[in-house]
């Protein structure tokens, strides 16, 4: 895993000290949604990789998992939007895991849209209505018009 492009949680500074702090607020979130699976005995590395206070933040965590089929290396995504993990695979910078993040919930979204089962798809922590649908359909949104839109040469490089 290249760790050049991220900083250890413990140097993690936002713009200011408020961003800062809504940064360890969304870091705190990601660790106990980490340790909240039973395959994860402990977080050993935590690494952040972009955010915006109070909106999302992607992080890198290394873990001892508790069975030799779960990855060392998981991205976490954390915000004001459901949780997620992602594999390392197809995400080797914090704006692809970002972007393999918005394109798994759009498929969610979608099939809650289109009145499809969810089940083989990301899971998400809130219910599948129309009404959640909606609401994280516009934070996807967001995430790529604002967000990833300032990240396109490391997308490009994922390419």
């Amino acid at each position: 895993m290249d760790l050049t492009r991220l900083t250890p949680v413990s140097r993690m500074a936002g713009e200011d000290p408020t961003d800062t702090a809504l940064l360890r607020d969304l870091l705190d979130r990601a660790e106990g949604y980490l340790r909240s699976f039973q395959w994860c005995e402990r977080i050993e590395e935590a690494y952040f990789g972009l955010g915006v206070g109070g909106i999302v933040a992607v992080f890198l965590f290394r873990i001892r998992p508790t069975k030799p089929d779960v990855d060392e290396w998981l991205w976490v995504i954390s915000g004001d939007l459901p949780p997620a993990y992602l594999v390392t695979d197809n995400a080797p910078n914090p704006a692809s895991a970002l972007q393999v993040y918005v394109e798994l919930m759009g498929e969610w979204v979608d099939a809650v849209i289109g009145g499809r089962a969810v089940d083989d798809l990301i899971p998400v922590n809130v219910p599948p209505t129309a009404e959640w649908a909606t609401n994280l359909q516009g934070r996807l949104k967001f995430l790529r018009e604002e967000i990833l839109s300032r990240h396109e040469e490391d997308l490009r490089a994922c390419n």
